[in-house]
């Protein structure tokens, strides 16, 4: 049985490896073996870990998958409501299809909402050909909002859900 609980600076480690894995195939996807996930260092992320909502999926004692979720101002200075900024949504390669991705998000909607209920939005991105990974953005609310074109190889689309106050 998977539990869903907040991540410690000691799951770092786990977390990592973890992430690694499942970006292999975003890697491939795009030919670049530098993306931002595979490159992050152990010290990075426990400073997300400490600075961030991170979450972790256990089985039997393993992480089987991690999300994260920063909060900050929408608009700074304007008092108009704060985002949560969504990343690194990660699920072991041998667990994926098992419902752990959305099982988290929607793990982080909730403890996001609990902790800064003047979190108005939860904004995301992902590569234009990560078809899996925008299904399920879509199914869970969000939607497009813009796309970026970062290099010659890889378009950013941006994705909000907007909290209804």
């Amino acid at each position: 049985m998977v539990i869903i609980e907040r991540a410690e600076s000691l799951d770092a480690g786990e977390i990592l490896t973890l992430q690694r894995a499942a970006y292999v195939s975003e890697a491939q996807l795009y030919g670049d073996p530098f993306i931002a996930p595979l490159v992050e260092s152990l010290e990075q992320l426990r400073k997300a870990v400490e600075s961030a909502v991170v979450l972790k999926a256990v089985d039997d004692g393993r992480v089987v998958g991690a999300v994260r979720g920063l909060v900050a101002d929408v608009t700074p200075g304007t008092g108009t409501g704060r985002a949560c900024v969504v990343g690194r949504l990660v699920v072991a390669p041998d667990r994926q299809g098992e419902g752990i991705g959305t099982a988290l998000l929607e793990a982080l909607h909730e403890r996001v909402a609990a902790e800064h209920p003047d979190v108005r939005a939860f904004d995301l991105f992902t590569g234009h050909l990560s078809d899996a990974n925008l299904r399920l953005y879509k199914r869970l609310g969000y939607g497009e909002t813009r796309r970026e074109r970062v290099q010659d190889h890889l378009t950013m689309v941006h994705m909000r859900r907007v909290v209804e106050p």
